[in-house]
């Protein structure tokens, strides 16, 4: 009997397998989006998040609501800003740049 080897740390890199990638989106998304729901519940923050399928089909998460949260944060002024990584940061990143800052978000949030 081989003793457990536990949960192994995963290399994070795109998946080329297109067949496999609706799997992996929907149970990342359904993880990310309880994750937001928990975020949410334990700091009382409300949170928007928008995905796209690899099918290109939209899927949202608002805590209230993802228009008022995004109209809200795209209608503040630049002197309230509390968090540095806003919309006008990331035109500068490429997908993968922010996938890897959203997974070690997520790994945060977990630990």
């Amino acid at each position: 009997m081989n003793p457990s080897m536990g949960r192994q740390k995963i290399k994070v890199a795109k998946v080329e397998v297109k067949n496999h990638l609706q799997v992996i989106f929907s149970k990342h998304r359904s993880r990310l989006f309880r994750k937001a729901s928990e975020l949410c519940t334990l700091c009382g923050v409300e949170i928007a998040i928008i995905v796209f399928s690899p099918a290109r089909k939209a899927y949202s998460f608002g805590n209230a609501n993802v228009e008022s949260i995004i109209d809200r944060f795209l209608s503040r002024t630049p002197h309230r800003i509390s968090n540095p990584l806003h919309l006008d940061t990331h035109k500068h990143f490429n997908v993968c740049e922010l996938n890897l800052i959203l997974t070690q978000i997520l790994d945060e949030v977990e630990v």
